[in-house]
C-alpha cells in the first residue's frame, strides 16, 4: 500500500514539474490535457500495482497472469478512457496534444510503477521464488 502512495505522490509531483511550464508555452489546454492523460494512466497502474503486490505471495503461473493482465487492463482501461474522452467531448479535439500526454503519462507512470515494483523485492524474493500453492 506504501508503493501505491509513492506512485500517487511521484506522479503528482511529476505533473507538477511537466504542467506548469507546458502551460506556459502552450496554453492551460496544455495542463489540462497532462493532468487528465496523468489521472486516467494512474488509476489502471495503481491497480495494476496492488495486484502485482498480492501476485508477488502466489505461485509463479500467478505471477505471469498478472503481468500479462496487469498490461492488458493498463492498455484497455488509458486506450478506452482516452478515446471515450476524445469522442465524447469536444474539447479533447480542440488541439493536437492529448494524445502525446496520454503517451508521456502512460510511459512515465509504467516507469514508476516497475522501479516501485521491483525495488519492494527483497534479495529472500529473488533467491527463493513464491511456492505452488
Amino acid at each position: 500500500m506504501r508503493r501505491v502512495g509513492l506512485l500517487v505522490v511521484g506522479s503528482m509531483v511529476f505533473w507538477v514539474l511537466v504542467a506548469l511550464p507546458s502551460r506556459h508555452l502552450w496554453g492551460d489546454s496544455a495542463a489540462v490535457y497532462s493532468g487528465v492523460a496523468l489521472f486516467l494512466c494512474l488509476v489502471p497502474t495503481a491497480a495494476t500495482m496492488l495486484w502485482a503486490n498480492w501476485a508477488f505471495d502466489r505461485a509463479a503461473d500467478q505471477q505471469i497472469v498478472m503481468v500479462l493482465g496487469g498490461t492488458g487492463l493498463r492498455m484497455f482501461v488509458v486506450l478506452s478512457g482516452g478515446l471515450a474522452l476524445y469522442m465524447l467531448i469536444p474539447y479533447f479535439q480542440e488541439h493536437q496534444g492529448f494524445w502525446l500526454w496520454v503517451l508521456v503519462a502512460y510511459l512515465f507512470t509504467l516507469a514508476l510503477e516497475m522501479i516501485l515494483v521491483l525495488k519492494g523485492r527483497t534479495a529472500t524474493d529473488e533467491q527463493f521464488p513464491a511456492k505452488a500453492h
